[in-house]
């Protein structure tokens, strides 16, 4: 069979090479935000790291750091203050970080919020647009703005969206967090479909249950750590490390085909 000449051809040694591409990932100061980032260092590429606390961004940056030395990457690692929420917050943070890397090759949309806890028939407008202006309006600024630099650039790239498996399973007494990472899965798919021209790939990733300070009081709960741990067949929660090699895979250039999936990272939580 004939290969299309127009083909793009990549190194097929087997080993990721994020070497000279630069990577943003929102939340990135810790939890699964800061194991992607770490997979994406390791492989050689260089990340800019937006959180809210400047305190965790300092940190993040020199964890990442000596994973890079360690590594013999020659990585460039930022941070950038950043509410997701605020749309001039992110327009301003784009730039920066482009002005301070030189090109911008994908984002994880990462930073997100637990929901209230709230019962849904007690649960009020404010509660759920405060949840959605993250978890949801925050990932739409994020991927539009990193998509206007990529298809500027005109040389592709990769963006991911971090769902939940609250979008595969009913997350009763969460409604507003489970709708708005099922609402992510759409964003994804849309997007695959509109930016596969410009060679940019879109995928969501769904963690189970895994050790963050988002989910420590699920954790800490000897009930409902006990519950979920029984739910899944590793039966274990993971560990933010575990999505170091995930973060690499997504960011990887030559999965060339590889776009509008969703990709589970749960233990088989979601298949038992």
């Amino acid at each position: 069979m004939a290969t299309p000449t127009d083909s793009p051809t990549f190194p097929t040694s087997g080993r990721i090479d994020l070497t000279g591409r630069t990577f943003v990932v929102t939340g990135g100061n810790g939890g699964i935000g800061l194991g992607m980032a770490e997979g994406i260092v390791q492989a050689g590429g260089s990340v800019s790291v937006w959180g809210r606390n400047e305190d965790k961004n300092a940190a993040a940056i020199d964890t990442l750091q000596r994973l890079a030395h360690d590594a013999g990457a020659h990585s460039t690692i930022t941070a950038r203050q950043c509410d997701v929420g605020d749309e001039d917050a992110v327009v301003d943070a784009t730039a920066a970080t482009v002005a301070d890397h030189g090109r911008l090759d994908g984002l994880f949309a990462n930073a997100g919020r637990g929901g209230t806890g709230t019962p849904f028939l007690e649960l009020s407008l404010d509660d759920w647009r405060s949840v959605m202006e993250i978890n949801l309006d925050g990932v739409f600024l994020t991927l539009r703005e990193a998509a206007k630099v990529m298809v500027a650039q005109g040389s592709g790239g990769s963006l991911v969206a971090v769902s939940s498996t609250s979008a595969v399973h009913g997350a009763a007494g969460n409604e507003a967090y489970g709708t708005a990472k099922t609402a992510l899965n759409g964003l994804v798919r849309a997007l695959a479909v509109g930016l596969a021209r410009h060679k940019i790939r879109v995928n969501s990733l769904l963690p189970g249950w895994t050790i963050t300070d988002l989910a420590s009081g699920g954790y800490a709960s000897d009930v409902f750590r006990t519950a979920t741990t029984k739910r899944t067949p590793a039966r274990r929660w993971a560990d933010p490390s575990e999505f170091r090699a995930v973060g690499a895979f997504l960011a990887d250039p030559s999965q060339t085909y590889h776009t509008g999936q969703e990709v589970c990272v749960d233990g088989g939580y979601t298949v038992f």
